[in-house]
């Protein structure tokens, strides 16, 4: 055989080492590019595959009191979540997941429904899981693919039922949100204020979502730990600060009547704050945190006495004599009448104009009345006199300026404006028919087209109490809230507005309709109201206070409103609730023990002496009179004839 020449060896293993140093070459650039260059797209391509992206929930801000006390803030608690996959696996992990969690049907469907419309996310099945809930999914684990559990910030409630209506609820984002544009930018599983303060200030306290990772198998269980690692924090919402007094809205909270529908409205007369803002019946916002029972939520939608329904902001009403003051003080203003001027008619029970009479609340009448003797009394005689000389269009022009036919401006999402003729033609679009001037007559009283909600006829008296200005009534404490500009304004004089007040004092005075609930430490006044609100007389009157209080020789300090639907009797119903309020905050306020009989007619009926209270040298009451008795029992100085009761104003 023959052999090849040794220059041929080589050359050839010449050849060969450059073949396989050029296929080495080409390996190693392989390499190069595969590890090197490409490096951070495979490990990205790698750590898609087993790791999840999360949003990491912002803790929402916290809402303190005027005091500093906590009224909403945040505690941990569980959520449990799937990762995206195709619908028909979720559908049956949800199955699954069904008798653990104790999920309805419904709220199985609206899941899977919710996941069809966004499968890009993880789907929140369940939050605020209880123990043995976590513990039974803890142990089942790897049984279910793709679900993840996590803590979340769980909002918690201090006030519960108390604050139902200024906090309102959170809950879920729902679909229609998703589309407002006032949500941009928020995604599905979020956390949203639903109404009150939590819907009102939503920007504010729902702070900026982090982001979590967390690692997962081939067939999407994750691995490690349920928590992950966050790779960006969670930035928590805004904390406010509120005018809002908690003890004060647990006070009334507790002091109001059982079983009655009603507000209750309370403003620090200073800067127009909200003290208090009570409705009854109420709610537990505690209840709708982490989804809300169907039975529940349906329980309250049917109640016939809608705990839903906010009657301080929302809710309307004639108002009756309260807004008698609204009448002196425009007659004031424009000059028809003096503080000390008496009106032509005395009150005999009656008044005819034209061929329309009108009665007054008292068959037996008042007399001759002077302006704060007609507001002590309340005597629609003199109201309608004044009234007519005012005018229909002139009281109709001024009532619309003082913002009666509009909202007050409070921070809150939702407020009814009032109800008020704003011209002469409201009139014949409402009724079909122009008014009459004698239409006067009901409108100067309180009655007629005239409904109101407690949080306006607080803003009006608020007004009074700050000698001619009111600013809107505002939930949030702070530097730029405290510097609005007042909502409206009137020319009083200083006279003017005394002989205001001095009518509303002789109210809370002796032989006043409210004197039983005059008190010892603070100067109380306030105007009573009994209305009208059923033509047929099936259900009873409203009762309404409306007034002040501060120190004696002082300044009044808070304005108080307290309505009671169907409560029949101002005095008797609203007025004692008005003053035991307001004497708990001043008691607080200047560090006086809070007593629990702090009325006058708390006195009389639990027998305690009440040295201090200003007994009027009157006839001698009836035997039988309960007042009298116990003022004689109680050895508090000289009989007293008990206050007489404001009847419902009357057209």
């Amino acid at each position: 055989m023959k052999t090849a020449h040794p220059n041929q060896r080589r050359t050839r293993a010449r050849g060969a080492v450059v073949i396989l140093l050029v296929l080495m070459g080409v390996l190693v650039l392989s390499f190069f590019r595969a590890q090197v260059v490409r490096g951070t797209a495979w490990a990205l391509q790698s750590d898609s595959n087993r790791l999840r992206v999360l949003p990491l929930a912002a803790p929402r801000g916290t809402l303190f009191d005027r005091n500093g006390r906590i009224i909403a803030d945040n505690v941990p608690a569980y959520s449990v979540s799937l990762f995206p996959a195709p619908v028909d696996s979720v559908a049956v992990t949800l199955g699954r997941l069904q008798p653990i969690l104790n999920l309805t049907d419904e709220r199985v469907a609206s899941l899977v429904e919710a996941f069809r419309m966004n499968r890009r996310l993880p789907l929140l099945v369940k939050m605020n899981l209880d123990f043995e809930e976590v513990a039974a999914l803890e142990e089942l684990r790897p049984s279910f693919p793709g679900l993840f559990l996590e803590t979340r910030p769980r909002r918690r409630y201090i006030g519960g039922e108390s604050l139902g209506h200024v906090l309102g609820y959170v809950g879920e984002i729902s679909g229609p949100e998703l589309e407002n544009p006032r949500f941009t930018g928020y995604e599905q599983g979020m956390i949203v204020g639903k109404d009150g303060l939590e819907r009102q200030y939503e920007e504010i306290l729902q702070g900026s979502q982090g982001i979590r990772y967390v690692e997962v198998d081939a067939v999407g269980r994750v691995v490690g730990s349920f928590e992950g690692y966050a790779a960006a924090s969670a930035l928590p919402g805004e904390d406010l600060e509120l005018h809002l007094d908690l003890e004060l809205q647990h006070y009334i909270h507790d002091i109001f009547p059982q079983g009655r529908r009603g507000a209750v409205v309370a403003l620090n007369v200073e800067d127009g704050g909200i003290l208090a803002l009570y409705s009854a019946p109420s709610f537990n916002p505690s209840d709708f945190v982490g989804g809300i029972s169907r039975d529940l939520w349906e329980g309250l939608n049917t109640d016939p006495d809608r705990p839903l329904f906010n009657r301080a902001a929302v809710g309307r009403y004639p108002p009756a004599s309260t807004w008698k003051l609204a009448t002196a003080a425009i007659g004031l203003e424009m000059g028809v009448v003096g503080p000390d001027e008496r009106m032509p008619t005395p009150c005999y029970g009656s008044y005819q104009y034209g061929n329309v009479v009108r009665r007054c609340w008292n068959p037996s009448g008042h007399g001759h009345q002077d302006l704060a003797g007609a507001i002590a009394h309340s005597c629609n005689v003199y109201f309608y006199q004044l009234g007519l000389r005012i005018g229909l269009e002139r009281l109709v022009e001024e009532g619309t300026r003082l913002g009666f036919g509009e909202d007050c401006g409070v921070d809150l999402p939702r407020e009814s404006p009032g109800v008020f003729p704003e011209s002469l033609a409201f009139w014949e679009r409402r009724f079909g028919y122009r008014p009459f001037e004698n239409e006067v007559m009901a409108l100067s009283i309180g009655q007629g087209p005239n409904d109101q909600t407690p949080l306006k006829m607080a803003q009006f008296y608020l007004g009074l109490a700050r000698g001619g200005d009111a600013p809107a009534p505002r939930l949030l404490r702070g530097e730029a809230a405290d510097r609005l500009p007042a909502a409206w304004s009137m020319d009083l004089t200083p006279a003017s507005t005394q002989a205001l007040l001095q009518g509303l004092r002789q109210v809370t005075s002796a032989g006043g309709t409210a004197f039983l609930s005059s008190l010892e430490h603070w100067d109380l006044i306030g105007k009573t109201g009994t209305a009208q609100n059923d033509p047929t007389g099936e259900r009873r009157p409203h009762a309404w206070f409306t007034g002040m209080a501060g120190s004696w020789g002082g300044e009044p300090e808070i304005v108080i409103v307290v309505l009671v639907e169907e409560g029949e009797s101002g005095s008797s119903m609203a007025a004692p609730i008005a003053a035991k309020a307001a004497d708990f905050h001043l008691r607080r306020k200047y560090g006086i023990e809070v007593d629990t009989i702090q009325t006058l007619g708390e006195h009389l009926r639990s027998g305690t002496p009440a040295p201090w209270a200003r007994w009027a040298p009157v006839r001698e009451a009836p035997a039988q009179d309960p007042v009298q008795g116990a003022a004689e029992r109680a050895g508090v100085g000289a009989a007293v004839q008990g206050p007489a009761t404001e009847g419902p104003d009357s057209e």
